[in-house]
């Protein structure tokens, strides 16, 4: 199940690090840099402040954010970023996937369609917010709303269980880049707005709590980290029991073809993902 919300992953998260994003949302109004990805994201829910995206976005600095928004809205409504959002996602995954079997493109999106429809919205405001959006008539920018739904509903998830072990939005960044996957230190700190001060108090506050010292996890910060994913991959189970077995090892192999073009088509800038 991990594996496979792993395997989908960059076939969403791409979009953010696309040109053709910056294009269209510059296109319909928004400045270059930051604006778009806060309103792009957010756009689902309404001109919504600042405060509603740093809580649900959780680990980015308030003080960006509030750089932004609402700013963005003056500028462009949530209805032209969402369409703006859109159209980058489909040019995008379009000029990344090249010559993939549009068969393949179809059935992993009919798989996600269903594997969907096992998604309840309570307690998951992001989801939710994206889950009212209609579903895309083409397969491609059906595997990103797919994608999307799947990774937001999960990431509302993980948030409710970094409250649970009193982790807060900068703690759970600075433990996750510890354990060496996903973001870098450095990317993570830049692309979330953290100071090299608030990222050290963080990393003492989570000392004071025996879980870094020498500038690693201990043991009992592994072990945190550890439940922190079980129990989000717990709450992400639905979609995945409701495929089965069977057909849940094909949206991993779809995924991961289709993952792996976009990784081979320089999808992710070099940096910003750690190597393990």
């Amino acid at each position: 199940m991990a594996r496979t919300h792993r395997r989908l992953e960059p076939l969403h998260s791409h979009v953010y690090f696309a040109p053709e994003t910056e294009e269209r949302l510059t296109a319909a109004g928004l400045r270059p840099g930051r604006m778009g990805y806060f309103a792009g994201r957010a756009a689902a829910m309404g001109a919504v402040g600042p405060g509603v995206v740093a809580a649900t976005f959780y680990n980015f600095a308030p003080a960006v954010v509030a750089r932004h928004l609402p700013r963005a809205w003056t500028l462009a409504t949530p209805e032209q970023v969402l369409a703006a959002r859109h159209d980058a996602a489909r040019a995008s995954l379009t000029r990344l996937l090249g010559d993939t079997p549009e068969a393949e493109v179809a059935e992993l999106a009919e798989l996600l369609r269903e594997a969907c429809t096992a998604l309840t919205p309570e307690g998951r405001p992001l989801y939710a917010a994206h889950a009212e959006l209609p579903w895309p008539a083409d397969p491609v920018l059906q595997v990103w709303h797919g994608t999307g739904l799947l990774r937001e509903h999960r990431g509302d998830g993980h948030v409710a269980v970094l409250v649970r072990y009193r982790l807060s939005g900068l703690e759970a960044l600075v433990s996750h880049t510890l354990t060496g996957r996903g973001f870098t230190r450095e990317s993570a700190q830049l692309s979330r707005g953290w100071s090299d001060h608030e990222w050290a108090a963080a990393t003492a506050a989570l000392a004071d709590r025996g879980l870094v010292a020498d500038g690693a996890l201990t043991a009992d910060g592994v072990a945190l980290r550890a439940a922190v994913e079980q129990e989000t991959d717990e709450l992400s189970a639905a979609p995945f029991a409701q495929l089965g077995a069977e057909r849940t090892e094909r949206v991993a192999e779809l995924a991961g073809a289709l993952a792996g073009r976009l990784l081979a088509a320089g999808a992710f800038p070099p940096g910003v993902l750690a190597t393990r």
